[in-house]
């Protein structure tokens, strides 16, 4: 079960996971830029087509999220890639979904935050700066991915679509 429910709570009625749903979605509007639906809500993650959530280019590839736990804490993984001749490595709480399973598991590419040209640190002291997720203006993709279990979190929160391109080593 997700971590919104425990065991004895089975609803006969509820046989998806809303965040591999949402998932889902995701991963269909970044394959397939022609769908267009209207929302009320301007970071909504089922708007199509990709570009509609606060869009920073017109060519928008990947719509960047953040996954919840059930206290509303992002997710975060580590991420190390070469980057015009220097390391960058840290944590990050903003993802690419890659691939979504049939049993409610995705393949997510961890983005790296950056203000400009400089990597935002997320996390200084082993804690996440609230201020620091306020600078990101930026995404850099990494080439790290995590496989996570969709049914462990209880939110996902879509932050920006934007173009991503495949950076030179």
């Amino acid at each position: 079960m997700g971590c919104c429910r425990n065991e004895h709570e089975h609803d006969s009625r509820h046989h998806g996971n809303c965040i591999c749903e949402v998932l889902r979605a995701i991963k269909r509007i970044q394959d397939v830029r022609d769908d267009f639906d209207c929302d009320d809500c301007n970071n909504d993650c089922f708007l199509a087509p990709i570009g509609s959530v606060r869009p920073t280019q017109n060519r928008a590839n990947t719509r960047v999220f953040m996954l919840l736990d059930k206290e509303g804490n992002p997710f975060k993984a580590f991420f190390r890639r070469r980057l015009g001749g220097a390391e960058i490595c840290g944590f990050s709480v903003f993802f690419r979904v890659q691939k979504v399973f049939d049993n409610c598991c995705a393949t997510l590419e961890v983005l790296a935050p950056f203000d400009g040209d400089t990597l935002v640190d997320l996390f200084p002291d082993n804690v996440l700066d609230m201020d620091a997720l306020c600078d990101v203006n930026r995404f850099v993709q990494t080439r790290n991915c995590i496989t996570v279990d969709l049914k462990c979190f209880c939110g996902v929160q879509c932050i920006r679509d934007v173009h991503l391109r495949c950076e030179e080593d």
